[in-house]
């Protein structure tokens, strides 16, 4: 499985690019550091597309817990009209679908607020990344900088074939890279094993049915007062 995105962001966050440079042998710092705030635009954009995601999820969420409510509302107004026209199973019916409305609305609640908790933490993995992408910037101009005052010195200057295996020396940097970033990933393990879930699907059917009864009951109850 792959890394998570949390996992991710805080990965490149907290991580030194210092300190990847010296991970990858034999490989250009320039290229490396290139290929790191590669890594983060990339993260952006993945931080991006899950943002897009979640706020569609939390939009349908909003929606739909809008319409159960109306939904509710409404069948209470028919539960009424029933009994007054002594339908009582049509009542019953009614306040079936009353029960499967409210054991639905505090899970599309549930659903409604982890959007927008990770609508914020989302929103804060983007500017933390992009904080860090500047930072990174900052200290690949600074290393540049260094390079070019130390070449026209003329210190520890190479001779021969740079140019020709400066192609080689990109591909090794970032094969290396990917490498050194892969050892993060894992892939949890879940199993669940319930050997009652029929008992206690039958058991969860009477008590509905149970409370079906008690509804229609304190309902009639309303009506004769």
């Amino acid at each position: 499985m792959a890394e998570s995105l949390a996992s991710r962001v805080g990965r490149i966050v907290s991580g030194s690019v210092n300190a990847l440079v010296d991970a990858v042998e034999n490989a250009a710092p320039a290229v490396v550091m290139e290929e790191a705030i590669r890594e983060v635009d990339r993260a952006v954009e993945d931080v991006r597309a899950e943002l897009g995601k979640v706020l569609a999820r939390r939009h349908l969420a909003t929606t739909r817990l809008m319409e159960e409510n109306r939904r509710h509302e409404e069948l209470a107004h028919r539960i009424e009209l029933a009994l007054g026209e002594g339908r009582d199973d049509l009542a019953e019916a009614a306040i079936a679908k009353q029960l499967d409305i409210e054991a639905q609305i505090p899970v599309i609640e549930r659903t409604v607020t982890e959007c927008t908790e990770q609508e914020g933490d989302l929103e804060g993995f983007i500017a933390a990344l992009l904080a860090r992408r500047r930072e990174m910037e900052d200290e690949l101009a600074e290393f540049r900088t260094a390079s070019d005052a130390a070449a026209s010195t003329g210190s520890d200057a190479p001779s021969g074939s740079a140019g020709s295996t400066a192609g080689h020396r990109a591909e090794l940097a970032t094969s290396a890279f990917d490498r050194v970033l892969s050892r993060n990933a894992g892939m949890p393990g879940v199993k669940e094993g319930l050997d009652t879930e029929k008992k206690l699907a039958e058991l969860d059917k009477l008590a509905r049915e149970n409370r079906v009864r008690e509804r229609l009951a304190a309902a009639k109850a309303r009506m004769e007062s």
